[in-house]
């Protein structure tokens, strides 16, 4: 039986999976980060946990999380996260502009790529990174 908690594709496989794939599981990878970094910092109280997940996991706040952990990514990260950036999507969020949705999109596909690899200390790492700022703040 397949173990969808542990994941670990091959690079062929990999690069079978359309960037807005990889972004859709990465985006899914990015909500249940903020959802466990929220409940572990003591933010899981009703109407406000929703309301402060929705503030992180928006395009905008994904962009400027994005633009943080920029400069650690190794070249091959890099090229994924601009895999993700040249994406064809075709409707942005009127919440959002077109630039922010698209490295919102690039975050996304590069955390959907590494979650399908299996490699969840980076994963960590670089959402350690992202959050750094927020968790001064509480």
């Amino acid at each position: 039986m397949t173990d969808y908690f542990d994941l670990r594709l091959t690079e062929d496989e990999l690069r079978a999976i359309s960037s807005v794939g990889l972004a859709h599981c990465g985006d899914a990878v990015y909500e249940l980060l903020v959802r466990s970094w929220l409940c572990a910092h003591g933010r899981a109280t009703g109407k406000s946990l929703h309301r402060a997940t929705v503030e992180l996991v928006r395009a905008g706040a994904q962009a400027v999380r994005a633009d943080r952990v920029l400069p650690l990514l190794t070249e091959e990260e890099q090229a994924v996260f601009k895999r993700g950036r040249n994406a064809h999507v075709h409707t942005v969020p009127a919440s959002a502009s077109r630039a922010d949705y698209l490295k919102a999109t690039a975050l996304e596909c590069l955390l959907g790529w590494l979650y399908l690899r299996g490699e969840r200390g980076r994963i960590n790492q670089l959402f350690a990174a992202m959050m750094e700022e927020t968790d001064d703040a509480t």
